[in-house]
């Protein structure tokens, strides 16, 4: 399409929406929605029109003999020019191969921070010395096979690595091509927030305006950016090996939980679950403050919050249809903010807005560091004059 062609199809196309709009200008009053189902018909005419156009086959030269003037093909007007509409878009080209990859390794982490790996580790060196009463069953036979296994698996180094590199989590040292990903747990956060504050504003629109079913006065636009700015830093920190190790991992989870669920490990810590012999072990042999219920939390509603963002539910338009998939997340989104605040981890945003990029907020065990702060200067000292000449303090 060459450029008057162009300019006279985006005029028309605005005239004919200018058109629509005041013949359903009452329709309007009484239904905002229908303008946004006016803009969502005449943005699909646009983009069809011009992508049609760009799957025609451009010139030899692309048009540049026409621009320059050379060639039968030259012309002295510049309307007459080809003009391409657009490349293409950047956020529709993420991989949601990836960002689920991601997803299930943060599940991994929580786990792994909460401390399962390590329980299994501490009843593998009990059982070796013999310290308790293992020596048949499921629980013994899966100690010893999961023993036997750990040279074919990736390292807790390897994961800890792994770590950091895809979330900025720990202060394992990262390969030297590599960096640590410290801006994902502020973007994490953040998008958590716009929508958790979104659904906030939805709720009260709902109760507090007399017609309930109108758009609410959350801002969609927000929650995009937000979205898209932790989707593309996914992106980014997601390639090589991530893919590989939490499959791997996964399946060491897997089986970490089929040996602590056995009878005779619950039999000999006196357990119920599962999860009772990971809270009993860490208490009796590591001393620690448990914190199993908001880490698994965070671990279950964080992973589902990333696979929501690996499909292409953020690119929706219209708000209806927004509103309709991303309340898939909302309480998700509020219970993640809240087991994550019960820990000290995040905070909830006090107004809503975009999270600048060169924004760092300090937490502690995240391994990021918060923006440098200038010592206050101290005061100058003032002294005063004793009766014998000397000086001292005021």
């Amino acid at each position: 399409m060459d450029e008057q062609s162009k300019r006279k199809f985006l005029d028309l196309l605005a005239a004919l929406q200018s058109a629509v709009a005041d013949d359903i200008a009452g329709t309007l009053t009484e239904d905002p929605k229908a303008g946004e189902v006016l803009a969502d018909r005449i943005s699909k005419i646009e983009e069809s029109t011009l992508a049609a156009d760009d799957k025609k086959t451009p010139p030899p030269d692309n048009g540049l003999s026409q621009l320059i003037g050379i060639g039968s093909a030259a012309t002295t007007d510049l309307g007459k020019t080809r003009v391409p509409d657009s490349v293409e878009v950047y956020d529709e080209t993420v991989s949601s191969e990836r960002i689920l990859a991601v997803a299930d390794l943060y599940y991994i982490y929580q786990h792994e921070t909460i401390g399962v790996f390590r329980v299994v580790q501490k009843l593998q060196d009990l059982f070796r010395a013999g310290a308790v009463y293992l020596s048949e069953g499921s629980g013994a036979m899966g100690l010893y096979q999961f023993d036997r296994k750990e040279v074919l698996r990736y390292t807790r180094n390897d994961r800890l690595i792994a770590y950091r590199r895809a979330f900025g989590y720990g202060t394992a040292p990262i390969l030297p091509a590599s960096r640590p990903n410290t801006e994902f747990h502020d973007l994490f956060t953040h998008f958590n927030n716009e929508v958790a504050l979104f659904w906030r504003d939805k709720r009260i629109s709902d109760v507090i305006r007399e017609r309930a079913y109108d758009p609410s006065f959350g801002s969609i636009a927000v929650v995009r950016r937000a979205g898209l700015d932790l989707r593309n830093n996914l992106k980014l920190m997601s390639y090589g090996h991530l893919n590989v190790l939490r499959v791997e991992v996964m399946q060491l989870l897997e089986e970490a939980f089929r040996i602590l669920e056995s009878d005779d490990i619950k039999k000999l810590v006196g357990a119920d679950t599962a999860w009772d012999v990971v809270e009993i072990i860490l208490t009796q042999h590591f001393n620690e403050r448990l914190v199993t219920s908001p880490r698994q939390r965070m671990a279950v509603t964080g992973r589902e919050i990333l696979r929501w963002l690996a499909q292409p539910h953020i690119m929706q338009p219209l708000r209806p249809q927004f509103e309709a998939l991303l309340i898939d997340i909302a309480e998700m989104s509020e219970e993640w903010l809240t087991s994550a605040q019960s820990l000290g981890l995040a905070r909830r945003s006090p107004a809503p807005g975009v999270l600048p990029w060169s924004q760092r907020m300090a937490r502690p065990g995240y391994g990021t560091s918060s923006p440098a702060v200038r010592p206050r200067a101290a005061a100058p000292t003032r002294t005063v004059a004793r009766a014998n000449g000397s000086r001292v303090p005021r």
